[in-house]
């Protein structure tokens, strides 16, 4: 068992730093805070192999949460959890990711903790990302959840703003084709996402309204792009195989009763997520990060040099 040194000096036991909390955090938004989360809709398009559908919600206090619905035609659900986790491949569609290094793994339950540092307009500072990230399986869906962590051991540096408040979520599926051959041939993945960049909402609106479509086309991209690499006999990369290694866990019978599984042994039967069903989650709903089409906007200057210059100048480099 991996551990590390907690601020007190005292060894901290980090194995479940995503724990239960966490997915039931994610449940909790997507079912909509008992249905008082009003969501604004953005963008609704469609490929000849992909849809997508994105909405936000405006808390009083706090960054936009968006929430989106992709579905990938001929598609698996295990090559679209892979291809998220994969950071050693992320660069070659994520043009923002300019480091990466796995800080903490935990082979027992697959989580993992990761350092990320993304590249940001010239205004102002590169961001920095200490995450954990944990994946559950309930037999035919699986939960991914990805959240900002403290890590005492990575001091803060002058030239990077370090993004403390940062929560992911993904829940995907297999779905039946559009084609309408009745196959469960395409992929529906939920991404729920929120983080403070320190970036003015106003700003970040207007960003991710200019430029989210580029972003998922980018980001749809990169996935058939994984998916072709995957046909071949290259080796997994440590993060696809960490991804590999899940919580078993079944909904009807509680939390506690989780069992981590490799993904390549035999599972156990399909498990009832019909009481989450029955409270109104629509598992159709699927995010996908809003934030990130909000920088690749402002990198492409699809919102104009005068906003660009006005917003560095209400943006402190810190």
């Amino acid at each position: 068992m991996l551990l590390s040194c907690s601020s007190s000096g005292e060894l901290e036991d980090r194995e479940d730093i995503i724990t239960e909390n966490d997915i039931e955090h994610l449940l909790h938004l997507l079912e909509g805070k008992d249905g008082q989360m009003e969501w604004q809709c953005m963008m609704e398009r469609s490929t000849s192999n992909m849809r997508y559908q994105a909405w936000r919600h405006e808390p009083k206090e706090g960054p936009t949460v968006y929430r989106s619905r992709s579905v990938f035609e001929d598609a698996t659900p295990e090559l679209v959890r892979d291809f998220f986790w994969d950071d050693e491949f992320r660069p070659k569609w994520d043009t923002m990711l300019a480091y990466f290094k796995i800080l903490e793994e935990y082979p027992h339950n697959g989580t993992m903790i990761v350092h990320w540092i993304k590249k940001f307009p010239f205004f102002c500072s590169d961001r920095e990302y200490i995450i954990g990230r944990r994946i559950w399986d309930a037999g035919k869906t699986c939960y991914c959840v990805t959240k900002g962590v403290p890590y005492p051991g990575l001091q803060k540096r002058d030239k990077l703003r370090r993004v403390d408040l940062y929560f992911s979520g993904w829940v995907i599926r297999a779905v039946e084709s559009r084609k309408g051959d009745g196959q469960m041939s395409a992929c529906e993945v939920t991404l729920l996402h929120y983080e403070d960049m320190g970036i003015p909402k106003d700003v970040a609106k207007l960003g991710v309204r200019h430029a989210m479509w580029g972003a998922v086309k980018k980001l749809h991209s990169g996935m058939r792009a994984y998916q072709n690499a995957r046909k071949s006999e290259a080796l997994l990369s440590r993060s696809a195989l960490m991804a590999r290694i899940t919580t078993q866990i079944s909904f009807d019978e509680g939390m506690d009763s989780s069992e981590t599984v490799d993904d390549d042994e035999d599972r156990s039967p399909a498990l009832d997520i019909q009481r989450h069903k029955d409270h109104g989650i629509d598992w159709k709903w699927i995010v996908v990060g809003g934030t990130v089409a909000l920088v690749c906007g402002l990198h492409s200057g699809a919102i104009g040099k005068a906003l660009l210059l006005g917003a560095g100048q209400r943006l402190a480099r810190k």
